[in-house]
């Protein structure tokens, strides 16, 4: 009996030690399985739900509100008054042209650049055809057969002309006391001078200048040759500098009083060295120094970027939204876009 008693006894004990170890094995079980489900979809998705919309958003924003601003400033008046053969370091801190150096500290210098080649003819063919044309002297009856700054002016409806100081005449073939027909480059060009009408009507005497302003019919593009005296080729440069401080004047009084964008430029045709930069021969032109006038032009500015007779002119055509010309396609020659505010 006791031996029957004693294995009743130990089958009970092991049931309930049994009973007990699958009570210990399930109660953790629960908390652990129970947060995996929940954990996982919050990191999941909820960061992504965020980040989409939020990126969408800020880049339609911007597009749709925000306009971008222009690269070349869009000018009613553009002029360029082109002064002879003198370097940057001839011109800037001179005390001899305090008219020019004033213009330079209030306004936009713009310290590297550099003309094409020598002598004069080319530099002034580069400003506005976009090339040389393979000329290296100052011809008189070397002339291009060529597209120019004015046909493309023309073709949108811009008005131009050239004030040519010391000019007998409208459209003058030749040179004249004080006048030479090489700081003149639109004669130059065929379709141009062949067009008596076209010619006479704008290349004209620089007297034609206080004509134009009295009338308040200044062309939307305007390019000025002094003489070979006041151009600093034949004289001291404080005479060119009084010349300058004059005819300057009379421009801004008159473009001031316009209320619209405008932009004068004080440049030479080419330096005494030989120095060039960006896609220029090894010897080219000189560095020269050129002023940015206008109220669309950072005040008291210095802009180093390297640029050429072809820069200036590329920058123009950007300005009207005209297609290139020449040289103004090559990338070394580049836009000027660092002065403008």
């Amino acid at each position: 009996m006791k031996n029957i008693f004693l294995i009743l006894l130990m089958a009970i004990l092991c049931g309930c030690s049994q009973v007990g170890s699958q009570f210990q094995t399930e109660t953790p079980f629960l908390p652990t399985y129970t947060p995996t489900p929940l954990v996982i979809p919050t990191v999941a998705l909820t960061p992504t739900a965020a980040r989409v919309p939020s990126t969408a958003i800020t880049t339609e924003t911007a597009t749709s509100t925000l306009t971008p601003k222009a690269v070349v400033p869009n000018f009613s008046h553009i002029v360029i008054i082109v002064m002879e053969n003198k370097e940057l370091t001839t011109v800037i801190g001179s005390s001899q042209m305090p008219n020019f150096n004033s213009y330079a500290s209030q306004n936009t210098l713009l310290t590297q650049y550099f003309a094409p080649t020598h002598p004069s003819l080319p530099n002034y063919l580069a400003l506005i055809g976009g090339d040389t044309f393979g000329i290296n002297s100052d011809c008189i009856h070397c002339y291009v057969d060529a597209q120019s700054l004015p046909d493309l002016l023309e073709a949108v409806h811009l008005t131009w002309k050239t004030y040519q100081e010391r000019m007998p005449e409208p459209c003058y073939l030749g040179d004249s006391f004080k006048y030479f027909q090489k700081h003149n480059p639109f004669i130059y060009f065929t379709p141009i001078r062949e067009n008596k009408a076209r010619c006479t009507q704008s290349i004209v005497p620089l007297t034609q200048l206080d004509l134009d302003i009295a009338a308040d019919n200044l062309p939307n593009f305007i390019f000025i040759s002094p003489d070979i005296c006041n151009s600093a080729h034949d004289c001291p440069i404080n005479i060119t500098d009084d010349w300058l401080g004059n005819i300057v004047t009379k421009l801004k009084d008159s473009l001031d009083a316009s209320n619209q964008p405008y932009l004068i430029v004080l440049t030479f045709d080419e330096g005494q060295g030989n120095h060039g930069c960006c896609g220029l021969p090894e010897l080219a032109g000189g560095r020269v120094a050129t002023v940015l006038i206008s109220p669309q032009v950072k005040s008291g500015f210095q802009d180093d970027t390297p640029y050429t007779h072809y820069s200036l002119l590329k920058t123009i055509l950007a300005a009207w939204n005209l297609p290139a010309l020449g040289k103004t396609a090559e990338t070394g020659n580049v836009l000027i876009t660092v002065p403008w505010k």
